[in-house]
C-alpha cells in the first residue's frame, strides 16, 4: 500500500530532499509518495520544518507521525493542534558537524589562537588534561561533543536538568550541580534545549560563578544567554571571549552589539546542519518503524519540551 508523506519544510528545501528521500524509501522497502500538496485526510506522514506556514495540524486526521527535519522542536512542540506523535531529527551528519564545530572552537580558545602576535613572546598553552571544559546539556549533541573532548584529554564535566549517565564525563544535575559545573569551567559549552526552564540560564548571577576569564561557546539556543549580562561580563573581563552561533533574532540584526564587540565571534547558525542524504535515512527508518508497529526513534516528550 502506498503511503503519502507531505513535505512541509519550505519549497526551496524540497528540491534538495526529493531524490534522497525516494532513494532512502526504496532502500527501506517502503512505498511512499512524497508530495508538497495534498488533501489533509490523505496524508499518512508529515515531514516538517517550522519554516513552513503549516501550523494547524487538526485536519490531518490520518497522519500517523510528524517527522521534524530540525533537531530543535521548540517552535512546534507547544502547538495545541499537534496531537500526532512528533519525532525530532537526530542525524549522524548533524551530530558530526556539531562535534567538529565545538571541538574546533574549544581548541581555538585552549591554544590561544586569537592572541595577537605583536612580538616574539612565546606563550605555551597548558595541555588538555589541565584545561576544564564544562557542558550545559548532555543530550545527543552534548554527549557526543563532551566525549570527543574527553577523548582529547580535557577534564570534562556536564550538567543537565535530569539524571544522565555519560561514560567518561563527570556528571552533575540540579541547582548545586549547575554551580559546580560553572565554577569549574575554563571553557563552557551550552547545548541545552530551548524551554522555559533553560531561558536565560546564563545571566548576571550564573556568569559571575564562572572562573574569571572563562570562555563561552554557544551553538545551542540563543535564549540560553541573557545578552545584556553577557556583554557586561565581557566588558568587565569576567568573561574573556564568547563564540556565538545562535541568537534570539536571526539573522542577527546589523546593529547588534555582538557584531562589533572585540571579544565576540559571531557565526551564522552553521554549527550543525541537517544534510538531506543522512536525514532522509532517519525519516525512512522512522516511517518503517511506525509501519511495523514499533515506537518512533527520538520521539519528543510534550511535557519536557524535547
Amino acid at each position: 500500500m502506498t503511503r503519502t508523506a507531505l513535505f512541509a519544510a519550505g519549497d526551496g528545501d524540497f528540491a534538495e530532499y526529493e531524490a534522497p528521500l525516494h532513494a532512502a524509501f526504496a532502500r527501506a522497502g517502503l512505498d511512499v509518495a512524497v508530495v508538497t500538496e495534498a488533501a489533509p485526510d490523505t496524508v499518512d506522514y508529515i515531514i516538517y520544518a517550522p519554516a513552513n506556514p503549516l501550523q494547524d495540524f487538526t485536519p490531518f486526521t490520518r497522519c500517523r507521525a510528524v517527522l521534524s527535519l530540525w533537531a530543535g522542536v521548540e517552535r512546534i512542540v507547544g502547538n495545541p493542534t499537534l496531537t500526532q506523535p512528533l519525532a525530532r531529527m537526530v542525524d549522524p551528519s548533524l551530530t558530526q558537524g556539531m562535534v567538529e564545530y565545538v571541538t574546533g572552537h574549544v581548541l581555538r580558545y585552549h591554544l590561544g589562537l586569537d592572541r595577537p602576535a605583536t612580538a616574539w613572546d612565546p606563550v605555551v598553552p597548558p595541555l588538555a588534561q589541565d584545561r576544564r571544559v564544562g557542558f550545559l546539556g548532555l543530550g545527543e549533541l552534548g554527549r557526543a561533543c563532551a566525549q570527543a573532548l574527553a577523548g582529547l584529554g580535557f577534564q570534562v564535566a556536564g550538567w543537565s536538568r535530569s539524571a544522565r549517565d555519560v561514560a567518561g564525563i563527570a556528571y552533575h544535575h540540579g541547582a548545586e550541580g549547575l554551580r559546580d559545573v560553572l565554577r569549574s569551567s575554563d571553557i563552557l559549552v551550552t547545548l541545552l534545549p530551548d524551554t522555559p526552564a533553560t531561558a536565560n540560564i546564563l545571566n548576571a548571577d550564573t556568569l559571575a560563578q564562572l572562573p574569571r576569564g572563562a570562555r563561552i561557546v554557544n551553538p545551542g539556543r540563543g535564549t540560553l544567554i541573557e545578552d545584556a549580562a553577557l556583554l557586561a561580563a565581557l566588558d568587565s573581563g569576567q568573561i574573556a571571549a564568547a563564540t556565538l552561533d545562535v541568537f534570539r533574532t536571526e539573522p542577527l540584526p546589523a546593529d547588534h552589539p555582538y557584531w562589533v564587540h572585540p571579544r565576540v565571534t559571531v557565526t551564522p547558525h552553521i554549527a550543525a546542519a541537517t544534510r538531506p542524504d543522512t536525514a532522509s535515512e532517519v525519516i525512512a527508518q522512522n516511517i518503517a518503524r511506525v509501519e511495523a508497529g514499533l515506537p518512533l526513534l527520538h520521539e519528543v516528550s510534550r511535557g519536557a519540551g524535547y
